[in-house]
């Protein structure tokens, strides 16, 4: 073989192992970021859960002055996220990972109904009076749901967190595929 198509050969192959390494480090940078987010993520469901165990009885939220507003939400192409009950005292323009605004029901079949997560909830002119960005809880922004919505209330900013229930989505999407309104 002549010294030409050798350098050739040999230049290809070296090349070809540079891109594979350079995906390769790409694709572990990525997974360690992933898995590294997904920790914070499991934190935060895990604060959720220790805040909120003892509503897993409807009948303790309502004790602690949760009520049941707007029925059972559904999506109106996939998912849901179920019934809220909203503590209308934390609706002050403070978040505190220890005291939800609201929590979320799924009604059942037999007429319960299952806790399966709980929603962050900041009103969007309250909040920005004394701050200069949405909230973050445990790392996560809050979405800003703007007005006119669905519930006809002023803008407000919102973080859903299901705790509860296994959401295919992620733990922080407002709409879940496990959850239905199908029992209301």
């Amino acid at each position: 073989m002549n010294m030409k198509k050798t350098a050739s050969i040999v230049s290809r192959i070296s090349l070809s192992a540079v891109t594979l390494f350079a995906f390769s480090s790409l694709a572990l940078a990525q997974h360690a970021m992933h898995t590294a987010g997904h920790g914070d993520q499991s934190k935060l469901v895990q604060i959720v859960r220790e805040a909120t165990r003892q509503y897993l009885d409807v009948n303790n939220a309502t004790a602690d002055e949760y009520a049941p507003l707007f029925g059972c939400v559904s999506g109106s192409d996939h998912g849901a996220m179920g019934i809220h009950y909203v503590k209308k005292s934390l609706l002050n323009g403070t978040i505190d990972v220890n005291h939800p605004q609201a929590l979320i029901y799924e009604p059942l079949s037999n007429g319960q109904l299952k806790l399966v997560g709980v929603e962050y909830i900041a009103d969007q002119a309250i909040w920005l009076a004394s701050n200069s960005a949405p909230p973050v809880l445990e790392g996560q922004v809050f979405l800003l749901v703007g007005y006119p919505n669905r519930f006809t209330i002023p803008a407000f900013f919102e973080l859903h967190v299901w705790a509860w229930r296994d959401n295919p989505q992620g733990d922080f999407v407002d709409w879940n595929d496990h959850v239905s309104c199908a029992h209301q």
